[in-house]
This record gives C-alpha cells, structure tokens and sequence, in this order.
C-alpha cells in the first residue's frame, strides 16, 4: 500500500508517520494483492482532540473510518481496528455471496474459512419516506435542514439538476455529496 500521510494543526513526526504505515500496512493480510491505491490518511486536531481519517480507496468498495481521542497513537489504534471490521463484514458477504454464486471472486482473501462468518448482519428496514423534491440552491437546502433539525439534507439542485445531500459536519461547517461527473 502506498500512504499519502498529512497532518492538519499537527506536524507529522517520523515516529507518528512510522506507526501509521505499520498499523495499516497489517491489513493488506486481508487482500489477494495488495491495494494499488493510496492510502490517504489525515491527522488533525480539532478542540482538543487527536483526530485520524483513513479512506482506502478499492475497486468497488471505499473504505473510509475516523476516530477520535485523546491521544494520536490511540486514535491510530482505534481507526484501523474500524477499519478492520468493515473488511471482515464485506469479506463475509463477499463469502456469503461466493458460496451463493459459486466461483465469484473478489478483491479480498475468500479461499479460507473465516472465523469472523458470524459477523453477518441483518439490516432492518423500519422506516421509508417519500417526499416532493423542490429545486433549491445549496444555501436554501442547509437552511431548510437547521429548520427542521436534521444532520442532513436530500435536494434536487436546480443548479445542476441533480438530487444532492448537505450534511453538518462535526466542525460545525457543511459538506455537500453530489453525484459524480
């Protein structure tokens, strides 16, 4: 794996960066190759509190964790052991699926049997709502989320005419998905 390691509000020492690559350089055990993208990996700052992003991006899966802590080398801990969960759960429904299939292949290890095959959910559906997209610019749309109280914000944007989501992010700022181009 290839890491793009950067820091905001931190310098990012050699020992920090060492311990990075080393605690994510284990999960490449869990992949056939070994990624050929990069690992982007951000440590920041933030009130206080010592903050690691990781997003891996893979042929049809993007994995992508934060943590959060008091202490940077924690948060390295914490975020690779998130990370690894959300291997094991698509490698589980990836197993699921080949059995199913027969013969389906991945980019992750599927020949041995793992011991984390239990860890296959069931998703419960409770709740699904249907609702009038008006066309509203972003300003409008993060206007009418803070009215009616929610994290997020599904709209049609009438400047590109696609449905968008605004979302409040734990800075207090907004961030906005658009489909890509």
């Amino acid at each position: 794996m290839k890491f793009n390691i950067r820091g905001q509000n931190i310098e990012v020492t050699e020992p920090l960066k060492d311990y990075v690559e080393k605690k994510l350089a284990k999960l490449e055990k869990y992949f056939e190759t070994p990624p050929t993208s990069d690992v982007n990996v951000t440590l920041s700052v933030i009130k206080g509190l010592q903050t690691v992003e990781v997003t891996i991006p893979l042929k049809g899966v993007m994995l992508r964790a934060e943590e959060k802590n008091n202490d940077m080398y924690a948060s390295i801990d914490l975020v690779t052991d998130k990370l690894e969960r959300q291997i094991r759960k698509h490698k589980t429904k990836v197993n699921r699926k080949t059995r199913q299939e027969g013969g389906l292949r991945d980019i992750l290890r599927v020949d041995a049997p793992s011991q984390f095959e239990d860890e296959d959910e069931d998703y419960e559906l409770v709740r699904t709502k249907s609702f009038m997209m008006k066309p509203m610019d972003i300003d409008e749309a993060i206007l009418q989320m803070n009215m009616v109280g929610h994290s997020f914000f599904v709209f049609s944007n009438m400047d590109t005419e696609q449905v968008n989501v605004v979302y409040k992010r734990d800075d207090g700022k907004y961030g906005l998905i658009e489909p890509a181009r």
